[in-house]
């Protein structure tokens, strides 16, 4: 058990002899061993001062609020490999939100499906095609690829889906997506000709 001590006890010389950051730090000592309600209030100390305690707000209107938003967005690309720049769509997410400060999730939700960032230039795409074609060229042959032995047709699709990626999360600055220099968001289909759908999760505050 501590036992308080006064700080009457405290010699008079000793502590206007010292400088002003150790009467700070002898404040807070005196205001730990005193507790809320100080019975001896040292009032020949001086210029030593107690530390006040730190207040925090107290209802939701106070403090700031973390916010959560999200949309589900549904795309349907014709061909079976292509590239959409959904970007603005993103944004308008964001913006429903009222987030000013956080961070988006954008993910496909179809595992022969992809988003990634990138640079908006129809070359760079073009190259994007045929190099995911020779890494995993497109073939319903049970043969070429296992998977193709359930029945379906599609097993280049995983593979280019396991290249580009699921998703990527973006920082959100001032109400705005903190890009770097060209960056834009992209769905990459692999497997097109029907519905799949892209999660927008937006958290902050």
């Amino acid at each position: 058990m501590f036992r308080r001590v006064s700080p009457d006890l405290i010699p008079l010389k000793k502590v206007e002899q010292i400088g002003p950051f150790s009467r700070v730090l002898t404040g807070v000592l005196l205001n730990t061993l005193a507790g809320p309600y100080n019975p001896w209030q040292p009032a020949h100390l001086g210029s030593l001062t107690f530390p006040k305690t730190p207040t925090f707000p107290k209802t939701p209107e106070q403090r700031s609020v973390m916010k959560s938003h999200t949309e589900y967005l549904t795309f349907n690309v014709p061909e079976r490999m292509g590239f959409l720049n959904i970007t603005p769509q993103v944004e308008a997410a964001l913006a429903k939100s009222g987030v000013r400060d956080g961070l988006v999730l954008i993910n496909a939700m179809h595992i022969t499906a992809s988003v990634f960032i990138n640079d908006d230039e129809p070359g760079l795409h073009e190259d994007y095609k045929r190099w995911l074609e020779r890494l995993a060229p497109f073939d319903p042959s049970p043969k070429t690829y296992h998977h193709n032995r359930t029945g379906e047709d599609n097993a280049d699709a995983h593979h280019k889906r396991q290249v580009m990626g699921r998703e990527v999360v973006v920082a959100v600055t001032d109400g705005k997506l903190d890009f770097g220099p060209w960056e834009q968001i992209f769905y990459g289909e692999f497997d097109g000709r029907r519905s799949k759908r892209v999660l927008v999760k937006v958290i902050g505050q």
